[in-house]
């Protein structure tokens, strides 16, 4: 299984947050803290799903509090994803 990308991650948070144009997606988002691209507790919980879906991780509830910005999901997802490859 391939790695997850700021690329991807990004296309997730978009289908996570929806339509909403308050919130700007584009440029280097990898540090911005997620809260402030809009995503509340559940929110999160919706993109551990999304991550589950897509490349078969399993976020446990603990450590999907503990995934601050992109930058940590993506560092987290790409840890689990090398350990199941």
């Amino acid at each position: 299984m391939s790695i997850c990308t700021l690329e991807e991650l990004t296309e997730l948070l978009r289908e996570t947050l929806g339509d909403d144009e308050e919130i700007n997606l584009d440029g280097d988002i990898r540090d911005v803290p997620l809260s402030e691209l809009g995503f509340d507790s559940l929110a999160k919980l919706e993109l551990a799903a999304s991550l589950r879906h897509r490349y078969g991780v399993i976020v446990p509830d603990g450590v999907i509090e503990t995934l601050l910005t992109p930058a940590d999901t993506l560092a987290w997802v790409n840890g689990e994803i090398a350990v199941v490859a």
